[in-house]
């Protein structure tokens, strides 16, 4: 288990949507699909670093439709793990 650091931010999802210029729906979607890793604390809380983790895993891929799964673009692009 990795270690919380105090100095690492709690953020809402209005902050992250802000954050990475999308809907509150879209991140909704990110978190109920499990790709966004968060706590529910009254609200849904997303760790800074969580959320810096999920956009480093998830460069380069197309979640636009999570229905269809997350879809890797171009070449180069390592696909998450």
């Amino acid at each position: 288990m990795e270690e919380i650091h105090l100095d690492d931010e709690l953020m809402t999802v209005s902050d992250v949507c802000k954050f990475i210029h999308c809907s509150k729906n879209r991140v909704y979607e990110l978190i109920n699909s499990g790709i966004l890793p968060c706590l529910k604390l009254g609200n849904y809380k997303i760790l800074k670093s969580e959320l810096l983790k999920f956009l480093k895993k998830y460069e380069g891929c197309d979640l636009t439709d999570l229905s269809k799964g997350v879809v890797y673009m171009g070449k180069g692009f390592k696909t998450p793990t």
